[in-house]
């Protein structure tokens, strides 16, 4: 008569064990939810924030084809478990703790405004991003505004074939500094490296001339066509009166063995043009591996 009452209470103690357990996981569980989140517009604004968990994969979609290559994370916390011409599917190894914000970021195969995407990774104990459609945010002027600067780590540069182990050479004009509508240089740097040419320009807008904006650059040289350049403005908008702006003018272009010389032509505002002769990009020396 006793059997029945001993074989009772281990079936009372699992059914409550069960019951528990079943509890605990639907607390644990998250809600998953697909959203659209548009990448920072400059260096200053904060990235998005998006909520992954270690056992819930994140599939990040892209409206342009991205530089797979150049994904940048932290391979002990981060796992990439596809990164496709569009597309990159991460899930972090296990759940990040409390506080830890984790990056991950990638650049745009197309060179245009907003050329890197960049996102910090959470845990939230109540819900997770399945699916994230990355947006990119619109030009105020897509014609008349140069881009501005993104936020470059050291790292890119290698990733992005930008730097080997020839390096970057610089050189700087040596030509007398006059003033020409109104423009006047204040200092000069060029770089080339591989497979790229860089004029960093600081340009003067003297005091009693209108604000002036540059909207389009050119390197001509001796022979060839003339190399329509990127334009890139540290500070958004025109350069004021009395004050100085900094713009950088780059061209991709195939390797070349000796060193090259331009004219820089810039063009802006009321057809102000500021003109740079003379200025010298000079073949790299092959470094040798230690």
């Amino acid at each position: 008569m006793l059997q029945p009452l001993r074989l009772a209470l281990p079936l009372t103690l699992m059914l409550a064990w069960g019951a528990a357990a079943q509890a605990q996981q639907a607390t644990r569980t998250r809600a998953e939810r697909r959203r659209a989140v548009t990448i920072a517009s400059t260096s200053a604004d904060p990235l998005p924030i998006v909520h992954v968990a270690g056992d819930t994969p994140t599939l990040f979609l892209f409206t342009s084809p991205i530089q797979k290559k150049t994904l940048t994370f932290d391979e002990s916390r981060i796992r990439v478990l596809d990164a496709g011409e569009r597309s990159v599917i991460v899930q972090p190894v296990a759940d990040l703790g409390k506080g830890e914000r984790q990056e991950i970021g990638v650049f745009f195969a197309d060179g245009q405004v907003q050329t890197r995407a960049a996102f910090v990774l959470v845990t939230d104990p109540a819900e997770v991003d399945s699916r994230i459609d990355v947006q990119r945010p619109e030009p105020l002027n897509t014609a008349c505004q140069p881009a501005q600067a993104p936020a470059p780590k050291p790292e890119d540069f290698v990733l992005l074939g930008l730097v080997d182990n020839e390096g970057v050479t610089t050189s700087s004009w040596q030509g007398k500094r006059t003033a020409v509508q109104g423009l006047a240089l204040e200092s000069f740097v060029a770089f080339r490296g591989t497979g790229w040419i860089l004029a960093d320009v600081k340009i003067l807008n003297r005091l009693d001339q209108p604000a002036w904006t540059p909207r389009e650059a050119t390197f001509v040289g001796r022979v060839g066509a003339p190399l329509r350049a990127r334009l890139v403005t540290e500070k958004p908008g025109p350069i004021l009166p009395g004050e100085t702006g900094r713009v950088l003018a780059v061209v991709e272009l195939p390797e070349a063995q000796a060193d090259l010389v331009f004219t820089l032509e810039m063009r802006g505002d009321g057809g102000r043009r500021f003109t740079i002769p003379g200025v010298r990009f000079p073949q790299p020396v092959a470094g040798e591996a230690q």
